[in-house]
């Protein structure tokens, strides 16, 4: 279903549950300690969101068994929370989480490294992949088609020469966790389905320190980079308006 535009109460919904999974992922940040599992990180999650009010529409999305995906070092996405999975000293962490707030979802996403980092390259590698977010979001506003943010936000990861994760994009959101149109990380301007105010999408580049070549894990879900490269991941929930965009899911 493509991304509907939204309605005053929608939009109301939408930034509460921006509001939560902000704050969710604000405290995520703040209890990674190397030694941690990841299941520790759902579990807080999972706690806090029930404390604000929120549902998490991860939960059981597609058979998904948590209310957060965490992606250590070559995971990209989708990784499982597992009290068998350590965090190690500079680990780089990626958080995926939704919220679900009178029938609204958002969906937002960032990366961290626990600990002390092991190498500048993974401190570049969050700082930009985190930049090309912000290029995205900044492009958009009324009449914006997909091909232009994902111009821009390609032109920025390749200025660094990293990988652009293909097989994975940005989507619409909302009504659904998924809803079209895809908003892919690379592109050409002038290409692409038009969005116009009110449409509310994800914005989420994924980067490589190598290719942009991935697999997906025996557990079904568990995105990995071919090369073993590590990977970085960045997203907003973001509503279209008539010069811009806000930023629902604003940290």
């Amino acid at each position: 279903m493509f991304t509907r535009v939204k309605n005053a109460e929608e939009l109301k919904a939408m930034r509460e549950s921006g509001r939560m999974l902000a704050s969710v992922l604000k405290l995520l940040e703040r209890e990674i300690t190397p030694g941690m599992t990841t299941k520790d990180l759902a579990v807080i999650a999972a706690q806090e969101l029930k404390r604000l009010g929120g549902e998490g529409p991860f939960l059981g999305y597609q058979g998904y068994p948590d209310v957060l995906c965490v992606s250590v070092n070559d995971e990209v996405v989708h990784g499982i929370p597992s009290t068998d999975k350590v965090i190690n000293e500079g680990d780089i962490v990626s958080l995926d989480f939704g919220v679900s707030y009178r029938g609204m979802i958002t969906d937002s996403a960032l990366s961290v490294i626990a600990g002390k980092p092991l190498s500048q390259k993974h401190v570049e590698l969050l700082k930009y992949t985190e930049a090309s977010l912000m290029v995205g979001i900044a492009e958009v506003h009324d009449g914006v088609r997909t091909g232009d943010i994902g111009e821009v936000i390609e032109k920025e990861l390749n200025r660094h020469k990293y990988g652009i994760v293909r097989d994975l994009v940005g989507h619409g959101v909302g009504h659904y966790i998924h809803e079209d149109p895809n908003i892919p990380n690379y592109g050409r301007r002038d290409t692409g389905p038009r969005l116009i105010k009110n449409m509310t999408i994800a914005i989420e580049p994924m980067a490589t320190l190598g290719t942009d070549n991935v697999y997906i894990a025996e557990d079904g879900w568990t995105v990995l980079t071919q090369d073993g490269s590590w990977a970085a991941h960045f997203e907003h929930t973001v509503a279209i308006t008539d010069d811009g965009a806000e930023v629902i899911t604003a940290r």
